[in-house]
């Protein structure tokens, strides 16, 4: 299959990398790196098998001495371990929680000890499909096993051993993030003292799933996928226009209707004063903008990766049920929906809450009202910061 051009390429879109994720050789920026699992096997719960594991990570303030005040910040699909700072050499994104990650922020780091890391199966410095396989000393590119939420939080915990901290204080994250906060704490019940769930579910729906494989097939139909094997690709020579078209579609269920509506209209880029089948509206001139900031720092493999994922989740696998699995949750929490959120929709948030509840679980259900759609987590402090830092202030006091 050839993609049509539906016009000349535009500027920005050329010499986008093969793969736009950290690759050795890089700058560091602000990353570390822990050899998790170093020359002894690590069974995944889809039954692949990884000799090694790199994790990357950042942290932020200081661990007190009886590592009783670490947060460990869980990411979302296209986020990584740089939830705070600025961009750089090695980092072409600020913080995606700038504004929640600081000084006298919901997460202090005048008070806490901040942990992020890049989860297992993505491309900014953690063990994924562009890293190399000890094997052959190739890319794994499709042959990087199919990865859970379990997994990831397995990572997570060795992780938390090496940096010597037995519990989190907190496990927060949203959307992706929120669903590896819940396998924390169905899975390690002694091992964090609290949580919060934010535009999340216990398990994926099936609207989540279409929209999921959409995007994947949008990626592996871009004939430059190659099966996944591109690393060694020319600039503008990879999977970029497929990876691009999963973030366009992304993109829309990411926000609302109301938001788009306000922020665009009907204005146009190209003039209409004749119809031509590829003049643009302002929306498609955004939609090929967040399209093109993707690819130049992702991986489409770790997209295809970490996609399926989220598709997988389910806290109810093999536990006889979600209710029986959050049966098992013995922490308080505080869950927190989107009202205008139509893909992690509030429906799911309130089923979550009452399957706690059910079970016996301390839960406070909070409400963001935004234009934004998903999108809210990553955007709407003013009403995050309060309830986070009301929570957690709480539970640092306990």
């Amino acid at each position: 299959m050839v993609f049509p051009l539906r016009r000349q390429i535009p500027e920005f879109e050329r010499g986008i990398p093969a793969c736009g994720g950290w690759r050795p050789g890089d700058p560091p920026a602000w990353r570390r790196f822990m050899a998790v699992c170093d020359g002894r096997c690590f069974v995944l719960e889809g039954g692949g098998v990884l000799d090694e594991i790199t994790i990357a990570y950042e942290t932020w303030g200081t661990l007190d001495a009886t590592a009783s005040n670490a947060i460990l910040v869980c990411h979302a699909l296209t986020g990584d371990a740089h939830a705070a700072g600025p961009s750089g050499p090695g980092q072409r994104t600020e913080g995606w929680w700038n504004d929640l990650i600081g000084p006298g922020l919901a997460l202090d780091t005048d008070r806490y000890f901040i942990v992020c890391a890049n989860s297992l199966g993505g491309c900014q410095g953690s063990t994924g499909p562009s890293s190399i396989n000890p094997s052959d000393g190739k890319p794994y590119g499709a042959r990087f096993p199919v990865v859970s939420t379990r997994d990831i939080v397995r990572t997570q915990a060795l992780l938390a051993d090496k940096l010597g901290i037995e519990r989190w204080l907190s496990v927060v994250g949203g959307s992706m993030g929120g669903m590896q906060v819940l396998e924390w704490a169905v899975m390690f019940p002694d091992r964090l003292a609290s949580f919060a769930c934010i535009a999340s579910s216990a398990a994926a729906s099936p609207m989540q799933i279409g929209w999921s494989e959409v995007g994947r097939l949008a990626v592996v139909q871009d004939p430059r996928w190659n099966g996944g094997d591109y690393y060694d690709a020319p600039p503008g020579e990879g999977p970029h226009l497929g990876l691009m078209l999963a973030r366009r579609i992304a993109q829309i269920h990411y926000r609302s209707d109301k938001s788009l509506n306000d922020r665009f209209g009907r204005a146009t880029v190209d003039r209409l004063d004749g119809f031509h089948l590829w003049d643009r509206f302002q929306i498609e001139s955004y939609l090929d903008y967040h399209g093109q900031k993707l690819a130049r720092r992702f991986d489409a493999n770790s997209y295809l990766v970490l996609n399926k994922t989220m598709d997988l989740h389910d806290v109810g696998r093999g536990r006889g049920g979600i209710r029986e699995a959050l049966a098992r949750v013995a922490v308080p929490s505080v869950v927190v929906s989107i009202d205008s959120d139509t893909l992690y929709t509030p429906r799911q948030q309130q089923e979550l809450v009452a399957d706690l509840r059910a079970g016996g679980a301390d839960v406070r259900y909070e409400t963001i009202a935004s234009d934004h759609g998903h999108d809210g987590f990553l955007i709407e402090f003013e009403q995050l910061n309060p309830i986070l830092d009301g929570f957690l202030s709480e539970q640092a006091k306990s």
